[in-house]
């Protein structure tokens, strides 16, 4: 029980961006920084008066620093931008990890049990070509087509996969990883545009799937994970048909009828047709000064959106479930949803 106290404090003051000195200072100087120190060390258990400001100072309920530790994450591919500090990266992880102790938890309550099968992994990626090949593998595998797809976090929860959406700024784009060496995770920016988050989800999506060559760089992996990407919001054959073998150039309505079709965005689009050697180097290159010579353009503002819908709904799905069929109390499941029981009765009604 103290270790399991232990690494909930520094949990969630690791979710709050708290040093220990200003943990103390939010609980008024009730107890001192070393004696934080000393309960995340689990040399010192702390009072339940003390119990009840840690919780008030870190915004969580008492029962969340007695939740068992049911995860452990490993193997995780943090793809980010230099701003982001390792302090918010450690936040993001531990509320990834909070998220996935969750979701199995609720499974367990359910009795549901799964196992992830990478129709992939014997495939060695080592260039472009050997993608292209793996997506359509995936493709088939998976009964999909090369049609547009519809969901794609849906369809990653379909399979198995964690998809877990934090709110972050544009400092964060999304990691993914392995829970107890078996449960597939992808996290995700959920203040991203739609078209970026589809492509964030299937780049991580790669990270978890591609068995890549030992001798590649990092940057030939993001390289190659891009590609993944693109390829399977528009298969080869299907890019092909929308814009023909080779071009000299593409229009704007083009792009934009393609991003509305597919949910991708014009300038992952654009960066297809480069690899897939449908516009030469020189004609992409003219595309991104264009691209970048404006703020809103580069963000794509004014240039078509996709229509459909990216969220993460199973463990919402499972939750309710759950309550309804009395396998958890309503006080459970507002403990799960990490909601005031209050909130959860408001959104919960059963028929």
């Amino acid at each position: 029980m103290k270790t399991t106290v232990a690494r909930r404090i520094k949990s969630a003051r690791t979710l709050a961006g708290f040093s220990l000195r200003k943990l103390s200072d939010k609980m008024n100087g009730l107890v001192s920084y070393n004696a934080i120190l000393k309960y995340e060390k689990a040399q010192m258990m702390p009072d339940s008066k003390v119990m009840l400001q840690l919780a008030k100072a870190l915004n969580v309920k008492v029962d969340y620093f007695f939740m068992p530790y049911n995860v452990e994450i490993n193997t995780i591919e943090f793809r980010k931008k230099s701003r982001l500090s390792v302090k918010r990266e450690k936040a993001i992880k531990e509320m990834m990890t909070d998220s996935i102790s969750r979701y199995i938890q609720l499974e367990e309550f359910l009795n549901l049990s799964y196992k992830f099968k990478n129709p992939i992994g014997n495939l060695v990626i080592e260039r472009g070509n050997d993608v292209e090949n793996a997506v359509n593998k995936l493709l088939s595998a998976w009964q999909l087509g090369i049609n547009a797809l519809p969901n794609v976090i849906e369809l990653l929860e379909d399979k198995e996969i964690k998809v877990i959406e934090v709110d972050e700024d544009e400092c964060f784009d999304g990691f993914s990883g392995w829970a107890n060496d078996q449960i597939p995770i992808i996290v995700v920016n959920k203040s991203f545009s739609i078209e970026r988050k589809r492509f964030t989800a299937l780049h991580e999506l790669g990270h978890l799937v591609l068995n890549f060559k030992k001798s590649l760089s990092a940057k030939e992996i993001e390289n190659l994970c891009h590609r993944f990407a693109g390829a399977m919001l528009m298969p080869k054959e299907t890019f092909l048909k929308e814009l023909g073998e080779h071009r000299n150039k593409i229009s704007k309505a083009e792009l934009i009828a393609i991003k509305e079709t597919y949910g991708i965005s014009i300038q992952a689009t654009m960066h297809r047709a480069k690899d897939l050697e449908i516009v030469n180097e020189q004609r992409y290159i003219g595309f991104r000064k264009w691209i970048n010579a404006d703020i809103n353009r580069k963000k794509e503002i004014n240039l078509g959106s996709y229509l459909g819908k990216e969220q993460s709904n199973r463990f919402k799905q499972l939750l309710n479930r759950a309550a309804a069929e009395d396998v958890i109390s309503m006080s459970k499941a507002a403990n799960l949803a990490n909601v005031k029981l209050a909130v959860f009765r408001d959104e919960f009604f059963a028929l």
